[in-house]
């Protein structure tokens, strides 16, 4: 192990003692968790450090359980008592029997919680020592499907010194050291080990090199080459994010990237060099290619005045002029990547000294690095974050996954959850083709679910809708926005009325859950918004045989509308085959024009409703399908997605919305704004029927001879229409039906894509097919 530590010089080290501040941090020894229903959350307490728990009302069920490092109960050195019994089957506690399971504590005290009684302005809990604490959020799956009082318990985790804290190690850990401010470390890694580097405080930078250990041997230098991999990847300029693999000069791959909790970083530039900051004024400062070169020489590494590398945690991006930009960095403590070794390698990894730049937050501070064994199991994830300032979560299996992955290796992220893109099987256009003349069945878990609950739960939809909510009946829904006061689109989703005071607003962001939030205590409403987080796992059922297999296992309580009674955007609460069943909620509702349906239930029922579900459409040519087929089905339906027909600077109206817009309403959020802007539209949503199969990327320009009248905001190749179709924002003035324009592709001028305008949707214009 070689180390490279001396500090030549370093200006100003240590000046700005306080620049996590500064830099725009907030006390980072406080986090907060929101336990969704059925959820736990385990947390490390140290002695002095303080847990703020919140109920989310005076009906919810919640409780905890300490553990000393023995795996002996501690809850009483909290002032508890572990004396309620809790039904396992109320909350998913797979993780929590687990990791009983794994020190060897009883497993049976998991049922004997210590009830946290509800207080308004929470219950504080100070730890006397080290103790492991896991808190559980039991909602019956029943309660959850009605909205029977469910939702998030927050948890305020306030660390006594101060100071960040490492994350849990993942696994076993075969060695691990801190690189100190301003240092390199080189290290061996073993094919098949698992890299990890965290950021221990935050927003600091550190470079990061790999060369093959047989090459070295041969006196061959191979290391990560930008070219290779940016070749190998298909991506041109340094962005946010990291690539999937990085590779050699000769295209070998050398490593893979499993987890990245920060998502910005900058995948090729050179380490900072001494020239660098010679060139400011800054001689003899200290720099991470000379670092690099004196850790990585004892290994026969020739010195570099310049050391290309990943610089992981460097907020970088090339602006609209293809200018490279820099900024603070995004990482917060605790930030990591992991990445597994492809070969034989030896690394090396700085804590960038940089401290006249915003790029280490103006104070350069330590980076860990953590070395695990190949028996290691680490999946595959990346970061979410609700809000920029919400507590980091990895990306999760969803709760259908043991059924999705005998099907496809093919997943993308969808918020914090692996969905299916594609099924080999079928293949996208096979699944688009089930979708149309039969029937498809879709991971839609990555919605997002709020239960608006109390008597004024009515006046504040109403409030923050545009639709009239008070037109709404029982076991009914409708597709309605959230605007803000310039009427641009904060959210779109659908909206269930459950009962008088009941509702179930089903969107695509956690910011509805804000917004609603926010409007409800300016407005001193009695209310309750209830974030279900993942605890709600959905299935759409799509196609014009949906209802026929619906009907062979939906049993429904004479209380509730029948299965046949459930209309376009209605809503009942079913169970798997009989009264005893699995149950759920079912709406028919969906995102692709098609007869369609969607199936809500929890984690727990999820595996039992799947095959429920694919037995019953054996015969009726039931397939799954991926988030590619439906990017296809929606644009042809003609339905807006959030990033492309509705985003800042758009209004409703421009996005093609205005159909969910009732101006007739006494008021709502934004009402005067699209009442002004409707008056007077500039821009409107159309389509347009390409005359060729090239299919234009989103926001390519749209012209009318020479000058740009719109852009495209969705396209793709439709199978249906055998052409390429867009949706487009154009000009009022160039909109009408039957004008031809054109999309310029190679900076607009020198391909121009020519098509005709039209209205959208481009298939079944008057949802027919959806009404059936």
């Amino acid at each position: 192990m070689q180390v490279f530590s001396p500090l030549r010089h370093f200006s100003n080290i240590g000046h700005l003692s306080g620049a996590r501040n500064f830099a725009g941090f907030s006390d980072s020894s406080r986090t907060t968790h929101d336990i969704a229903p059925r959820g736990s959350l385990k947390l490390q307490l140290e002695p002095g450090d303080l847990l703020r728990i919140a109920l989310p009302s005076e009906v919810a069920r919640t409780g905890l359980l300490a553990f000393d490092a023995e795996g002996n109960r501690g809850d009483q050195s909290l002032g508890l008592a572990p004396n309620a019994a809790v039904p396992i089957c109320d909350f998913d506690a797979t993780e929590l029997v687990g990791w009983m399971v794994a020190r060897g504590a009883d497993v049976g005290a998991v049922l004997k919680l210590s009830p946290l009684g509800y207080l308004a302005d929470g219950l504080v809990l100070r730890a006397p020592r080290s103790l492991t604490v896991w808190i559980v959020n039991p909602v019956t799956s029943s309660d959850l499907v009605n909205a029977a009082g469910a939702g998030a318990v927050v948890v305020e985790h306030t660390l006594a010194d101060g100071k960040s804290r490492l994350p849990d190690p993942l696994g076993e850990v075969r060695e691990e050291f801190t690189v100190a401010r301003g240092t390199a470390q080189a290290y061996e890694l073993r094919r098949g080990e698992f890299l990890q580097i965290i950021d221990v405080e935050g927003q600091q930078c550190s470079d990061f090199q790999a060369l093959s250990l047989a090459g070295l041997d041969r006196s061959r230098e191979r290391m990560i080459d930008a070219t290779a991999t940016r070749s190998m990847v298909r991506r041109s300029f340094p962005g946010p994010g990291l690539f999937d693999k990085f590779y050699d000069a000769d295209m070998s791959p050398m490593l893979s990237v499993l987890q990245d909790t920060c998502g910005r970083h900058d995948t090729f530039g050179l380490a900072c060099t001494a020239r660098g900051y010679e060139e400011r004024g800054f001689p003899g400062h200290i720099n991470c290619s000379d670092n690099i070169s004196e850790a990585t020489q004892p290994f026969g590494v020739a010195p570099r005045r310049a050391w290309p590398a990943i610089n992981f945690f460097w907020n970088t991006w090339v602006d609209p002029h293809h200018h490279i930009q820099s900024d603070e960095s995004h990482s917060r403590p605790g930030d990591y990547v992991a990445m597994e070794a492809l070969d034989d390698l030896v690394c090396v990894s700085t804590a960038c000294p940089d401290d006249i730049d915003p790029i280490n937050g103006w104070n350069p501070t330590d980076v860990h690095v953590r070395i695990y064994r190949p028996e290691t199991k680490i999946q595959r994830s990346v970061a979410y974050r609700t809000k920029e300032d919400a507590p980091m979560q990895i990306s999760q299996e969803s709760a259908f996954h043991t059924r999705w992955a005998p099907l496809t290796d093919q997943f993308a992220p969808a918020r914090d959850l692996w969905v299916p893109l594609s099924f080999p099987s079928q293949g996208t256009l096979g699944e688009y083709w089930a979708c149309r003349e039969a029937a498809t069945l879709q991971d839609m878990s990555g919605l997002r679910k709020f239960d608006v609950i109390g008597p004024d739960a009515e006046a504040l939809l109403q409030r923050a809708m545009t639709r009239d909510i008070a037109r709404l009946a029982d076991w009914r829904g409708t597709y309605s926005l959230m605007c803000d006061d310039t009427g641009q689109v904060i959210d779109d989703g659908t909206l269930f009325r459950m009962g008088a005071h009941l509702f179930r607003w089903c969107c695509g962001s956690e910011e509805s859950g804000r917004a609603l939030s926010n409007l409800a205590d300016r407005e001193g409403l009695q209310v309750r918004i209830h974030d279900l987080g993942g605890a709600l796992p959905n299935l759409a059922l799509q196609g014009p045989k949906s209802r026929d297999i619906l009907r062979k296992f939906v049993f429904t309580q004479p209380h509730v509308p029948a299965l046949d009674q459930v209309k376009w955007f209605g809503a009942t609460v079913a169970r798997v085959g009989d009264r005893e069943g699995a149950p759920f909620f079912l709406t028919r509702s969906g995102y692709t024009g098609e007869l369609g349906y969607e199936i809500f239930c929890s984690k727990e029922d999820a595996v039992a409703v799947w095959d429920a579900v694919m037995e019953a459409g054996e015969e009726f040519g039931l397939q799954p399908m991926g988030s590619a087929a439906l990017e296809i089905i929606r644009i042809e339906a003609g339905l807006a997605a959030a990033g492309a027909e509705f985003g800042t600077g758009v209004d409703a109206f421009e996005a093609g919305l205005g159909f969910a817009v009732d101006l007739k309403k006494a008021d709502f959020i934004g009402k005067a704004a699209l009442e002004r802007n409707a008056a007077a539209p500039r821009r409107v949503l159309k389509g347009l029927l390409l005359d060729c199969q090239d299919v234009p990327p989103h926001g390519a320009p749209v012209y009318r001879n020479e000058r740009q009248v719109g852009v495209v905001t969705s396209a793709t190749q439709s199978p249906l229409l055998e052409r390429a179709i867009a949706m487009v924002q154009l000009n009022i003035e160039h909109s009408e039906t039957g004008q031809k324009l054109e999309v310029g592709l190679l900076d607009g001028r020198m391909k121009r894509l020519s098509g005709d305008v039209t209205s959208v949707p481009f298939i079944d214009p008057q949802r027919k097919k959806a009404r059936v």
